[in-house]
C-alpha cells in the first residue's frame, strides 16, 4: 500500500509565546514578498514584525485580537502568493561605494572560476535585498538570487575583522558595521558607516532595503 503525500501549507503560523506569531511561507520568494508587503501595510493590532532567513516573527499589541490579525496576515499572504518580490523604486536602492581590496578576493575569484574583474562586476550589478539583519547591530544579510556569488565562510574564521570589510558568505553578501571576529570572505572595504548611533535611524539598512555597491577606486 502506497504512502499518502499530504502537500505542505503554502503559509503556517505557529504561536510564539503570548503575543507574538512565527510566520513561514513555504516558498522563500513568497517571504521576501510578503515581508516586503508588511512594510508597506502594517495590519491592525501588530506592534512590530522580525525576519530572518526563513521566517518572520509578528508581535501584537496588548490589546490585539490575536484571531483578527492571523485572519489578516494569511488574507496579505493571499495576495502576494507566488507573485515574488515586487521591483524596487529607485529611491529605495541604498547605494555603498566599495575599494576592492579584500584579503580574500582573488581566492574567491578562483573559487567561482572567474577573473577577479568578472567578480567585481557580478558584485556591483547586482542590486542586493536586506533579507535580516543579525550577527550584530547594523549587519545586514543581503541576498540576491542573480549574482551567482554563492561561496563557503572560510574554514578558519578571522579573530578580528575590521569595520567596514565587505564580505560574501553562504549566497549572501555584507557589510561589517563593527571591528569583529568572522569567518565570511572578504572582498573589498567601504567608509559608509553601517551602524551610527548619531543617527535617526542608527543602522544604515533594514530588512527590505535595497543595496547596489559602486567600485570606488583605491589609494
Amino acid at each position: 500500500m502506497s504512502a499518502i503525500t499530504v502537500p505542505r501549507a503554502p503559509l503556517r503560523i505557529l504561536p510564539a509565546g503570548d503575543r507574538s506569531m512565527l510566520v513561514a511561507p513555504d516558498e522563500h520568494a513568497d517571504l521576501v514578498a510578503f515581508i516586503d508587503l508588511l512594510r508597506r501595510e502594517l495590519p491592525g493590532g501588530v506592534h512590530d514584525v522580525l525576519p530572518a532567513a526563513q521566517t518572520v516573527l509578528v508581535t501584537m499589541t496588548d490589546a490585539a485580537d490575536s484571531r483578527a490579525v492571523e485572519e489578516q496576515l494569511r488574507q496579505l499572504f493571499r495576495s502576494i502568493q507566488g507573485a515574488g518580490s515586487a521591483e524596487a523604486l529607485p529611491d529605495d536602492v541604498r547605494t555603498i561605494p566599495v575599494r576592492y581590496d579584500g584579503p580574500d578576493l582573488e581566492s574567491v575569484a578562483a573559487q567561482l572560476g572567474i577573473s577577479v574583474r568578472a567578480l567585481i562586476a557580478a558584485h556591483t550589478r547586482t542590486v542586493w535585498r536586506c533579507s535580516f539583519i543579525g550577527f550584530a547591530p547594523g549587519f545586514g544579510y543581503l541576498e540576491s538570487t542573480e549574482s551567482g556569488l554563492a561561496v563557503p565562510r572560510r574554514s578558519e574564521s578571522r579573530t578580528s575583522v575590521p569595520a567596514g570589510s565587505v564580505a560574501l558568505a553562504d549566497g549572501y553578501s555584507a557589510v561589517y558595521p563593527r571591528r569583529s571576529p568572522g569567518g565570511w570572505q572578504l572582498i573589498g572595504t567601504t567608509d559608509v558607516r553601517m551602524w551610527d548611533l548619531d543617527r535617526a535611524e542608527p543602522s544604515l539598512l533594514r530588512p527590505g532595503t535595497r543595496v547596489r555597491f559602486t567600485e570606488e577606486a583605491g589609494e
